[in-house]
């Protein structure tokens, strides 16, 4: 009997209900962000406490933030605890994730960026926005965050998104056509984490139907994956509609 089409896109949809993974085995080095990450990887022989890296969304800022945070035991204040942990002073290593999005007060930011000058208190900061453009009042958090060593990483272009999904396939001894790997850099959400995700995801599909990964199972995961990025755009607006 031949398996019910319905009964088998729905175990697809299910299967692909992963979450990115920040683990450090995960992250994908290249050129793009190789300064950021050694740097990342050196705490703590840190030369100054306070650290920034900027880039576009999507270029593994926040993967490098939740790898140090995990290294440094880094606390993760919410926006509205960043005074408290200032207050509080101490050595303790802090992490703050969009600084120039998240909706930080100044002043909050300003007493914690001094307070980890003052006390060489390690403190990570990521950034979309060169610090130029970051939303505040004042030359205050600017003039400090200045004094931050300061990484740029970019996104990943067609070529090394390529070179990633290689690597991943070759690292699980499975060979794909070069022609598959075009057809999904150029039709993917276009991050190295999403690389990751999609070569599980295709590879373990593959593995369930006992077939070779085709162009037929890259486009099921790709349409899943896009489902997937729709649902969680609409909970995510009909929470914002709640809370207003």
């Amino acid at each position: 009997m031949s398996p019910d089409p319905k009964t088998e896109h729905k175990q697809l949809a299910l299967d692909l209900g992963h979450a990115t993974s920040f683990a450090q085995a995960d992250f994908i080095v290249t050129e793009a962000n190789r300064l950021a990450y050694n740097h990342i990887v050196s705490f703590p022989r840190w030369a100054t406490p306070l650290s920034l890296v900027t880039g576009p969304a999507k270029a593994g800022k926040s993967h490098l933030a939740c790898i140090w945070s995990r290294r440094a035991q880094a606390l993760v204040p919410g926006v509205d605890e960043i005074e408290g942990v200032a207050k509080d002073g101490g050595q303790g290593p802090v992490v703050l994730d969009d600084v120039d999005r998240a909706g930080i007060e100044e002043r909050a930011l300003f007493h914690l960026l001094n307070q980890s000058i003052r006390d060489r208190r390690p403190l990570l900061m990521t950034a979309r926005e060169p610090i130029l453009a970051w939303p505040y009042a004042t030359d205050d958090v600017k003039s400090r965050a200045r004094l931050a060593a300061h990484f740029t990483v970019q996104g990943a272009d067609d070529a090394q998104l390529a070179q990633m999904f290689v690597k991943l396939f070759n690292d699980r001894q499975v060979s794909v056509d070069p022609k598959i790997i075009s057809f999904l850099v150029a039709r993917m959400e276009r991050s190295p984490e999403e690389v990751v995700i999609l070569t599980k995801l295709m590879d373990e599909l593959a593995l369930s139907r006992s077939k070779p990964i085709t162009r037929t199972i890259a486009s099921e995961v790709l349409e899943a994956r896009a489902r997937q990025a729709s649902q969680r755009g609409r909970l995510r607006g009909a929470s914002e509609e709640g809370s207003e």
